[in-house]
């Protein structure tokens, strides 16, 4: 569904990533982990249309989406949720999840779909976004994205801010919606959760691929273990 190649990226003339290449079949959950510069939020938002590439290709669905605009690419398919959320704190919930459909009106079997997904803001839907707590506000995140019908849901750090509780709330509802076929692509620093959720990953450092694998030969490899893991 994604393939990402020689891909590079930075901030006025400096890449902070380097040469990148990695795909994601359709069905897969694959994980991106790296400490905090790695990289990773340049990748993403690149890949998204956010921020220019230096070089490289990025294919979604065969078709070469690299330097194209984010708002067509959303249109093909491909979702995104930043790490920082980008909530408008005076709008509510319900007024969230219609602007993720945007431009097409809010599809009242989605909107359904999201609402059971995440139960609290069916209760919420008329709250201010600025008066939720952070495990709701990601909720909120990854439900307006969902609005959107996505292919390909790519997530920066969903757990960033949240309690350790609701972080593992956040995954359960992530593989929900992975039962349900959804490809998931996620950056993350919570490593032990991103690798029971995901089958592959690649360990990013420096802005390079450093490693790659299945999450069980990574979960077993002694750099890893000892760098994400805390164990050796």
């Amino acid at each position: 569904m994604l393939e990402v190649s020689s891909y590079s990226a930075g901030y006025q003339g400096n890449d902070v990533v380097h040469d990148v290449s990695f795909h994601v079949d359709v069905g897969e959950a694959v994980m991106i982990i790296g400490s905090n510069g790695a990289g990773k939020t340049t990748l993403f938002r690149s890949i998204c249309g956010l921020q220019p590439k230096t070089s490289g290709e990025v294919l979604f669905q065969e078709e070469d989406i690299a330097g194209m605009p984010a708002q067509r690419i959303v249109r093909r398919g491909l979702g995104f949720v930043p790490a920082e959320r980008h909530l408008f704190p005076r709008m509510t919930v319900q007024e969230h999840l219609s602007l993720g459909a945007y431009p097409k009106r809010p599809d009242p079997e989605t909107m359904s779909i999201v609402l059971d997904l995440f139960p609290r803001l069916a209760e919420r839907q008329r709250q201010h976004a600025g008066t939720m707590s952070g495990g709701e506000q990601q909720m909120l995140a990854v439900g307006r994205a969902l609005m959107s019908r996505p292919r390909l849901l790519v997530l920066d750090e969903p757990t960033t801010g949240l309690a350790p509780k609701l972080a593992r709330e956040a995954y359960e509802a992530l593989g929900v919606l992975r039962n349900q076929g959804l490809t998931v692509l996620v950056a993350e620093q919570q490593v032990p959760l991103a690798m029971a959720f995901s089958d592959r990953g690649y360990v990013l450092e420096n802005g390079l691929i450093r490693l790659e694998g299945t999450s069980a030969e990574l979960a077993e490899n002694p750099d890893v273990r000892r760098a994400y893991l805390g164990v050796t």
